[in-house]
């Protein structure tokens, strides 16, 4: 029989990571010590900050991006994990998810170091390899090499890869939860009563944080990647932090939002940002092709036009 609530204490566990929060929001019996959980969930993220960062020069990812074509490097186990499954998604969307942006995405400010405009139009005009063409990976022996320079960035997928480090201690000590960094989630197994974990679809607006919808999830995970929080102005024109591999610079039309739904929280993150640059229409064709789960906000005046794939987003969320 499932517990209540009132057989349990509810813990709400946080810290800081790669620039924001992560968060862990879990019930467990009265005399449940959360301490060690709030140890190793703070580590776990702190590993994949360390491994995956573009900000700190001694990562295991800059030390990557430092070394020359053609020379093979060692590369932890975390990061191989994380390239892995972004060379997948990157051939999987014919490009559209491409981590050799990270010149581009340094050059628009969006990095540590300011705009600067003759990086800008090199990133523009330079016809740069892609990480799927140009990224070997030896597995076994936990090693990659650039066949070209490239200079790789993971932010459209490294937290999403945390959130599931928080999972793996989440249910290593037998808990189910609720785990998120920033605007990524995963719920694990259900709440003491048996229902599932009921989660906000943030309002794509700069303005204000607000919630669009509401649904609820139990056993997976979710991840947006939106126009509305990290972007630069050009004139009159707002560009969001996202790239457009193809260009080299931040996308010029796209989505106010893209939600999707997946088994891991790296795959919902990295394909949130894929279908993102597709596009509503594009991207929901190749959603539809690969059997995800998503749903498109495009802006309509002052309201949000929707479009759903898959079967949780058939039926319409709740309003907030």
């Amino acid at each position: 029989m499932a517990k209540t609530f009132t057989d349990m204490t509810r813990h709400a566990l946080n810290g800081p990571t790669m620039g924001t929060r992560w968060s862990a929001l879990f019930h467990a019996p009265t005399d449940f010590d959360a301490g060690p959980v709030h140890t190793a969930m703070a580590a776990a993220v702190a590993e994949v900050d360390e491994q995956m960062s573009t900000w700190t020069p001694t990562s295991a990812l800059m030390r990557l991006n430092a070394t020359p074509p053609d020379v093979w490097v060692a590369v932890p186990t975390p990061l191989m994990t994380v390239l892995q499954a972004a060379l997948e998604i990157g051939r999987a969307s014919h490009g559209a998810f491409d981590i050799a942006v990270g010149d581009a995405v340094t050059a628009w400010g969006f990095g540590p170091t300011p705009a600067n405009p003759n990086a800008i139009r090199k990133a523009l005009t330079d016809k740069r390899p892609t990480a799927q063409d140009t990224l070997d990976l030896d597995l076994a022996c936990g090693l990659a090499r650039k066949r070209a320079p490239l200079t790789l960035d993971l932010s459209g997928i490294a937290k999403g890869y945390g959130v599931d480090r928080l999972a793996d201690i989440a249910r290593s000590f037998g808990l189910n939860a609720l785990l998120a960094i920033d605007g990524e989630l995963r719920a694990l197994g259900t709440q003491p009563d048996g229902s599932p974990w009921t989660i906000a679809l943030e309002r794509p607006d700069d303005t204000t944080r607000a919630a669009q919808s509401i649904l609820t999830l139990s056993d997976a995970a979710i991840a947006t990647s939106g126009d509305y929080r990290h972007w630069i102005k050009v004139g009159d024109k707002r560009l969001s932090h996202t790239m457009d591999p193809t260009r080299g610079g931040p996308l010029t039309a796209s989505p106010a939002s893209v939600t999707v739904i997946a088994e891991t929280c790296m795959m919902a993150d990295a394909w949130a940002t894929a279908l993102m640059v597709l596009g509503s229409r594009n991207g929901a064709d190749l959603a539809r092709r690969q059997s995800l789960t998503a749903l498109f906000l495009d802006r309509d005046g002052d309201q949000f036009r929707e479009t759903r794939v898959g079967d949780l987003f058939n039926t319409p969320a709740e309003s907030a």
